[in-house]
């Protein structure tokens, strides 16, 4: 890791990672030149740990859960980071020679800056296709933070900051490898749809019907397919339309599942 200013940490990196062994090397090697990486470990039990040490990253491990946290992991970070700025990156996404340039200029500015967090233009790959339609892009993500504007994170799922200060955007993208197949994306989206029912289920959502079912699902397609036109991405995008549609269905069905075991408990 490398930085030069009087050998202040400037801005540090964190990774949240879980069982991305396949993953996290080429994520590691994208920020090698930042001033710190600190990799927060979620309980793998594969080889990411040893991965992250090899490629120089500060490991720290937290147990593993099978319900996840996602604000946990960030705010570990906070806690841990020495930098004056956080970036915040996923072990599937990678750092391009470009936003590295814009990163390191908003970081070594010695002038006071307009803004204190921003937003990442964020370049998905899907099904291994550069979607630039379908609502996957320019996705941004709130990834960049001046440690002292960055209160904390919350939430379990949608993770959202307190931040102090104004928000502005960066230029250049976060790349975003999204190594699944179709199998592993069914799984992932079994276990947040449980997540995102019970949020929905906790908050009262009105009671699930036929008009409700349709609704949602008829705004999901029309968003993905006929207002960000996702056929523009030829097959990929059309796949990847429907299957949004699909877990937003599942969500919804399991808060009717939720509301029928609450009804029969009452």
């Amino acid at each position: 890791m490398k930085h030069d200013m009087k050998n202040e940490i400037r801005l540090s990196f964190v990774v949240i990672a879980k069982d991305e062994e396949v993953m996290i090397g080429d994520c590691l090697k994208s920020i090698e030149w930042a001033d710190e990486v600190l990799v927060i470990d979620h309980g793998s039990v594969d080889k990411t740990v040893e991965i992250a040490k090899k490629c120089g990253a500060r490991v720290v491990s937290l147990p593993r859960e099978e319900k996840f946290n996602y604000a946990r992991p960030r705010n570990e970070g906070l806690k841990e980071v020495k930098g004056e700025w956080i970036f915040y990156v996923d072990a599937d996404e990678r750092v391009t020679g470009n936003l590295r340039k814009e990163l390191l200029q908003i970081a070594n500015s010695q002038s006071t800056m307009d803004y204190s967090w921003y937003a990442v233009p964020r370049l998905n790959v899907i099904l291994g296709k550069e979607m630039k339609h379908g609502g996957w892009w320019p996705d941004y993500v709130k990834r960049l933070y001046r440690k002292s504007a960055l209160k904390k994170w919350r939430g379990d799922l949608h993770e959202e900051p307190e931040v102090v200060g104004e928000m502005g955007k960066l230029k250049n993208p976060l790349r975003h490898e999204k190594h699944e197949d179709l199998h592993g994306m069914l799984e992932k989206t079994n276990k947040w749809s449980e997540i995102e029912g019970d949020l929905m289920y906790k908050a009262g959502h009105p009671k699930m019907n036929v008009p409700r079912f349709v609704t949602a699902m008829w705004r999901e397609f029309w968003y993905r397919m006929v207002r960000k036109m996702a056929f523009l991405d030829g097959k990929e995008g059309i796949i990847m339309a429907l299957y949004q549609v699909y877990s937003r269905f599942i969500s919804y069905a399991k808060l009717w599942e939720m509301q029928m075991k609450g009804e029969k408990n009452e």
